[in-house]
């Protein structure tokens, strides 16, 4: 049986709401990151948010807000693409 893509939808600044498909869950130096793919755009350009245990214990998806922690997350991202297409 083929796994089932789990779909998320998110609100943008506008009020917006935009579906997502989660397509994969990664760790780097302890911290989870959801990589997300949008369901409506033509773009197949990913967006990383990063997983954080709210005031009531609930996961919330947020904006990473520094740089470097973004490019190293998108490099073991990328590095991890890179594995599973040479197998």
């Amino acid at each position: 049986m083929a796994e089932q893509e789990e779909v998320i939808t998110l609100i943008d600044e506008e009020g917006a709401e935009i579906d997502f498909t989660v397509i994969d869950i990664i760790e780097v130096d302890g911290f989870e990151y959801a990589i997300l793919l949008p369901l409506e755009e033509e773009s197949d350009e990913a967006i990383i948010l990063k997983i954080v245990s709210g005031d009531d214990g609930n996961e919330l998806l947020v904006d990473i807000e520094e740089d470097e922690e973004w490019e190293k997350v998108a490099d073991a991202w990328e590095e991890k693409v890179a594995e599973e297409e040479n197998e």
